[in-house]
């Protein structure tokens, strides 16, 4: 029985390609950050009328600021 060397025994795509992502990855990551930061500033500046019109309490509201911007 004969073996034959592959190409996939020297290169590993499978890294290659976690390797390419990871900008995107970065770029992707770094948008949600961003996002819960305007969010939560939008939630910050909402009124005790507006919070019990989307069915939020001061309760939740105060945990959700708390949290830092990457949770």
């Amino acid at each position: 029985m004969e073996r034959t060397l592959s190409s996939d025994l020297f290169f590993d795509h499978s890294q290659a390609t976690s390797v390419s992502a990871l900008p995107l990855r970065l770029f992707s990551t770094a948008l949600q950050w961003q996002r819960r930061v305007i969010s939560r500033r939008q939630l910050a500046r909402l009124d005790a009328r507006l919070l019990a019109d989307a069915g939020i309490s001061e309760a939740q509201r105060h945990a959700e600021l708390s949290k830092p911007f990457w949770r």
